[in-house]
């Protein structure tokens, strides 16, 4: 299982990029400890050291969409900012998104298809005698490069691997960078409010969420405990 995910602090100030920081580690630490493999794809600096106004994972592992129902969402962190002293505001929300999965074409040399042609242009007296040049055609992507920098086909060939994967690769990042920006107005919108996880301090530290009802059925019982003395 693989899931593309962006920690975004959206349009925050400084104050969220640090959370976005902070978030991006516990989320790490956390996916190690799940068995979950990641794989940085993209990431944006802050405006100020250890801070991050997005970064972009693939996860994989099959517990990651178990992983991801306790992260998806808003994120919020209850301190005073450390950057601005005397701002009143308390509370900063970031948001953690899924992005549409773009599957990464692997690239392997047998996927590849040569074609020996006559170079073109000028170049000695072999120019449209010999076929030298090479023509390679990247069969899953369709990418291909046209090569007639040597008199050698069989240097020409190696080039060709060389620009065709570096070719395939580059038509991989430029999809996932237009697949970013077509969700980043969404990003834009992180929710104020209802955060699926709270932290607090500089510490960062998780503020627990008791979804057992444990405590509220124990103060039940002492109401009506002290109720049943009242009566006798």
């Amino acid at each position: 299982m693989e899931k593309l995910i962006q920690i975004t602090s959206g349009r925050g100030p400084l104050e969220c990029q640090w959370v976005t920081a902070k978030v991006l580690k516990t989320f790490l630490e956390e996916a190690k400890h799940n068995n979950i493999e990641y794989e940085i794809i993209h990431r944006e600096n802050g405006d100020e050291n250890l801070t991050l106004k997005s970064v972009t994972l693939l996860l994989k592992g099959k517990e990651v969409p178990d992983f991801l129902k306790s992260w998806l969402g808003s994120i919020c962190w209850i301190g005073k900012s450390t950057f601005r002293k005397l701002h009143k505001r308390s509370n900063w929300f970031i948001g953690v998104f899924e992005l549409e999965h773009i599957k990464k074409i692997e690239f392997n040399e047998k996927d590849i298809q040569f074609q020996a042609v006559r170079s073109q242009g000028s170049g000695g007296q072999n120019v449209n005698k010999v076929n030298t040049a090479v023509r390679a055609t990247h069969i899953p992507s369709k990418e291909s490069v046209f090569v007639q920098d040597s008199r050698s086909q069989l240097e020409n060939k190696r080039l060709s691997i060389i620009r065709l994967k570096e070719k395939v690769m580059a038509g991989y990042i430029q999809a996932l960078e237009e697949k970013m920006k077509e969700t980043w107005n969404h990003h834009l919108r992180v929710q104020r409010g209802n955060p699926v996880r709270t932290f607090s301090g500089t510490d960062f530290k998780k503020n627990y969420v008791d979804k057992s009802f444990k405590k509220q059925r124990n103060v039940l019982k002492n109401e009506l405990k002290n109720y049943e003395n009242d009566l006798n």
